[in-house]
């Protein structure tokens, strides 16, 4: 089965985010599979209220015909629920729910709570939402009235890609996620700085320009850690396989992720993972292949790097671990039938 699908999202489609990518991959798969997939750019600035943003925004999804079936990315529907309120019985409203907005890191409560009202709003006139994971599928049971019937779950899918062959001497840690607060880079900066007795290198690969502000205090903080010649912010990359190609270790310190597609893209290059028990990360990383603390926590994040970087035969088996559960992992076009089997079927 196949059809017609407006896929609407904000920003820009080619940024270099999981979130992004897993948008990117999804509209691939399902035009292999035959579905005719619309592409509906909401403009940027999102999920930031501003009346002028909303309205145009909703120009551009009243514009699609009555009977359509529409997809919107939760990045922009979260906050468009007036949209959703008045237009969901002449389309067929669907939403893609990376993970719910309230749920990032360092909002205002007045903030968290206006974004946690909306998206419930909005999510109430859908007729299903799909998911990356079964953490967030669980969110929005528990806190935002969705059925678990009229929830997707499909996570991203991983290419085939061989595995790391490390760095040589010096073990290298490889971090990869936006330099935004949620992604906890200050916090694996810290626990670094307590591992100063130890060799090692560590590269952290993310854009700047989703939160300037942000990269800026990493870039003064590992100054003041005087690691600069050991902590490398590298920026956005146009092949990160080549990072995880020359890595030993992989660490995240995430204080949420709706999903986490670093930990499975380092999974499926057999690294061993440092990273943080929050969100969905449990869900990821298998047993055996990583050791997850608590989120915020420099100190056990810090022991967690430092038992793996000494203990070579520990490093090992968790790499071994690591490829057998990055083999397991769902292929693209697997992630896509899922979701084309729920377009059919909720749609």
């Amino acid at each position: 089965m196949s059809g017609t699908l407006y896929f609407a999202y904000p920003g820009d489609l080619q940024a270099r985010t999981g979130g992004y990518g897993y948008d990117r991959r999804l509209v691939a798969e399902l035009g292999h599979m035959g579905w005719d997939v619309r592409l509906l750019p909401l403009g940027s600035g999102f999920p930031d209220i501003d009346p002028q943003r909303l309205s145009k925004a909703a120009e551009v999804l009243d514009a699609v015909p009555d009977g359509a079936l529409v997809l919107v990315d939760g990045l922009a529907f979260g906050v468009l629920d007036e949209w959703a309120a008045r237009r969901h019985d002449d389309v067929r409203l669907l939403a893609l729910v990376h993970h719910p907005l309230a749920l990032e890191t360092g909002l205002p409560a007045t903030v968290q709570e206006e974004y946690r009202r909306r998206e419930k709003h909005a999510l109430s006139f859908v007729r299903g939402a799909i998911v990356t994971s079964a953490a967030t599928a669980r969110e929005l049971e528990q806190n935002y009235g969705l059925s678990q019937a009229a929830i997707a779950i499909a996570s991203p899918g991983t290419d085939p890609a061989p595995l790391a062959g490390g760095s040589g001497d010096i073990p290298a840690i490889l971090s990869v996620g936006s330099l935004i607060r949620r992604k906890g880079h200050d916090v694996l900066i810290d626990a670094l700085a307590m591992l100063r007795d130890l060799s090692w290198t560590c590269r952290i690969v993310g854009s700047r320009a989703l939160d300037p502000a942000a990269a800026d205090a990493l870039e003064a903080q590992i100054l003041a850690a005087g690691l600069a010649d050991r902590i490398a912010l590298v920026g956005e990359v146009e092949d990160v396989r080549t990072e995880y190609m020359r890595a030993d270790v992989f660490a995240l310190a995430s204080r949420y992720e709706g999903y986490g597609m670093v930990f499975a893209e380092a999974l499926v290059h057999g690294l061993p993972i440092v990273g943080c028990a929050a969100g969905a990360v449990p869900d990821v990383v298998p047993e055996g292949t990583g050791l997850l603390v608590p989120p915020d926590d420099p100190r056990a994040l810090s022991k967690a790097l430092r038992r793996v970087l000494t203990d070579t035969n520990l490093r090992s088996a968790m790499a071994d671990a690591a490829a057998v559960g990055g083999a397991s992992l769902p292929s693209w076009r697997e992630t896509a039938a899922v979701v084309a089997r729920f377009l059919e079927e909720r749609g």
